[in-house]
């Protein structure tokens, strides 16, 4: 038994005639006939009692039009589904953010792809880079948003922005007439830091040490936020990506862009090499690189 037989013998039950089914469905009656035999000599019971001109269905005919009306609605609804699925309509998956990642790219990212996509859910994660990792080693997260590097035998990248850190010190501070300064003039400062769950905590000891010293953490915090008011009442100096600094008020906190060595903070998409990546998921990831695809330094 396949669904055409069923499809056809359903048309000839509801048209009560195999000759109007024919002209619906544009087969010719003798396959039509054919096929609705096949179907009865399958099942082992008549379907039609041929005694009569017009199509009368026997008790068994009537239980397999109702059966076959429900199989056929299921098909559909079966493809109907995956249709939502592959052509974006529908859809759902996870994707961690770290706090300060979510804040400098992604509101208006993702509020423009749900106009596109209203009844896709992004599920949303803020987490630290480096639990993120772990979180899609584990398969409980889809997608993340880290700093670069990663471990690429784990994980498959999709860079999206490149950028750097700036400097900010208290509007108090000596270096605030500064426009530049060396990362090596900063090893008697006090630092404020994103904990050491965030990639960002990681790049600025490693970069500090390779200029020959290891920086005096005063204060960590897991917000960009906070980290700027205690810049602001003098407990030390951060460095911090150039779009968070780009919402400090120039009153309050003085930056400097420009620090010698550059210290990168490149981002990208990533997810657990060979996982599966649902459609939608697919869709934001192309949608991303389009949408940040010019976020380049």
């Amino acid at each position: 038994m396949d669904l055409r037989q069923l499809s056809y013998f359903l048309e000839v039950a509801n048209q009560e005639s195999f000759s109007k089914a024919s002209q619906t469905i544009h087969v010719t009656q003798p396959t039509l006939s054919k096929m609705v035999k096949s179907l009865e000599e399958e099942l082992g019971v008549l379907l039609i009692n041929r005694s009569t001109r017009r199509v009368d269905l026997t008790e068994a005919g009537k239980v397999v039009q109702a059966h076959a009306q429900t199989i056929l609605n299921a098909k559909q609804n079966l493809l109907s589904a995956v249709a939502d699925l592959t052509e974006m309509r529908k859809g759902q998956f996870s994707l961690g953010l770290p706090p300060v990642i979510g804040a400098s790219f992604f509101p208006k990212v993702i509020s423009k792809f749900h106009q596109l996509h209203p009844d896709i859910d992004i599920q949303l994660v803020e987490e630290g880079g480096k639990r993120i990792e772990q979180l899609l080693i584990e398969g409980s997260l889809d997608l993340g948003v880290v700093v670069l590097p990663v471990d690429e035998e784990l994980f498959e990248v999709v860079p999206i922005v490149k950028r750097h850190l700036n400097l900010v010190v208290p509007t108090s501070h000596p270096l605030s007439g500064s426009n530049e300064v060396r990362l090596s003039e900063l090893r008697n400062e006090f630092f404020i830091l994103f904990r050491q769950e965030f990639n960002l905590h990681d790049r600025v000891k490693e970069a500090c040490i390779r200029e020959g010293f290891e920086p005096q953490v005063a204060y960590e915090s897991s917000q960009w936020d906070f980290i700027y008011e205690l810049i602001r009442a003098d407990e030390g100096i951060s460095l911090l990506p150039e779009t968070i600094c780009a919402k400090f008020d120039a009153a309050n906190v003085h930056v400097i862009r420009k620090i010698e060595p550059n210290i990168h903070w490149d981002l990208a998409i990533i997810w657990k090499k060979n996982g599966y990546v649902s459609h939608a998921a697919s869709g934001w990831i192309e949608f991303v690189r389009r949408e940040l695809g010019t976020e380049r330094a």
